[in-house]
């Protein structure tokens, strides 16, 4: 039978809490109300992003670049789908006691391990990649794909619900979303294409500070919205030989839904919050449900061949993952503010 869900709402006064501290912080001068955009106000929202960079988050830099202010057309969203799909899949790989990486070359899915089954954070594009990468992973990393208890959706795009339906309707395995989200995928999918399939079917809808408790493990929810109105980033503990770390999987990084300065404007928000989190609850993991933001292929290949001794490459430490939301923050202002030029 598979265990039920506990949704503990005690988190939410502290959300609530922590909302209203950052609503009350002082301006600063990258804030909205500073100055109007200019393209000087986009170069020093640039340049500020590539100091808290440094040289070791460069990756998240291609955030800085302009996006395109309209999605794209349906036979260029399907001709760039299929070539990522195609790209070979990397080994799945082992990144905590209890974190595993299961994923493609492009897009990611982890494992999370419990006392009483397996959380999976996202499901890829599609059956075939459910099956041949999530299970076809598990086992080769010594994990029973029976043992998914939940699919954690981080947010409504295909290429994160894709394996769902499948891995849902195989294994009872239960699939968790957020009420924004669940709700787009049932009226108005923001990217349809018949690559990804249809989405899951409504299960469970989780709200900003619900907890999803399996076994030993918690995953505190927080809706971080921007990329999708309901993306959802997780908070978890994870552990290495007895040592414990607080891990944050950032649920949608990048600014693919076209000109839309008020959905910026809560991506903006959102990476300022949940920096004030990472402070507070000293989180030094930060993850990512695509490898390139993270460099979780890089860092699972020197886990396969450095000794255990060595630090764990994905441990990244407190003030690390908060320079990445800074990246990340300056980056969505410079691309606001390029739409509000507009």
């Amino acid at each position: 039978m598979v265990p039920s869900l506990f949704l503990k709402t005690s988190a939410l006064a502290a959300v609530a809490a922590l909302a209203q501290g950052c609503a009350q912080m002082p301006s600063s001068p990258s804030s909205p109300a500073a100055q109007a955009p200019t393209d000087a106000t986009v170069a020093a929202h640039v340049a500020a992003a590539r100091r808290a960079a440094g040289s070791d988050l460069g990756a998240m830099l291609t955030l800085c670049k302009p996006a395109p202010d309209a999605r794209p057309q349906q036979a260029e969203l399907d001709r760039s789908l299929t070539a990522l799909i195609n790209k070979p899949a990397p080994p799945p790989g082992k990144a905590f006691d209890n974190l595993y990486f299961v994923g493609a070359d492009w897009v990611s899915a982890w494992a999370v391990k419990t006392s009483d089954g397996i959380i999976l954070i996202d499901a890829l594009n599609n059956q075939a990649e459910a099956a041949a990468l999530i299970e076809g992973g598990m086992r080769r990393l010594g994990l029973d794909p029976a043992q998914i208890k939940y699919v954690l959706v981080t947010h409504g795009h295909g290429d994160h619900y894709g394996g769902a339906p499948y891995l849902a309707q195989k294994y009872r395995a239960r699939v968790v979303m957020s009420e924004a989200d669940w709700t787009m995928t049932e009226t108005r999918l923001e990217f349809a294409t018949p690559i990804w399939g249809a989405p899951p079917k409504r299960d469970i809808a989780v709200k900003d500070g619900d907890r999803l408790t399996l076994g030993d493990t918690t995953l505190t929810l927080y809706v971080t919205p921007g990329h999708t109105a309901g993306t959802i980033s997780p908070v978890f503990d994870v552990s290495e030989g007895g040592r414990r770390h607080r891990a944050m999987l950032w649920g949608g990084t990048g600014f693919n839904f076209g000109k839309d300065v008020p959905r910026l404007d809560s991506y903006i928000d959102a990476t300022r919050r949940m920096g004030t989190l990472v402070s507070a609850q000293k989180v030094d993991v930060m993850l990512s449900n695509h490898s390139n933001f993270d460099g979780s292929q890089a860092k699972l290949a020197a886990l396969r061949q450095q000794p255990a001794v060595q630090p764990n490459p994905f441990v990244m430490g407190t003030p690390t993952v908060e320079r990445a939301l800074t990246v990340m923050n300056e980056c969505a202002q410079a691309q606001r503010d390029r739409f509000a030029m507009q």
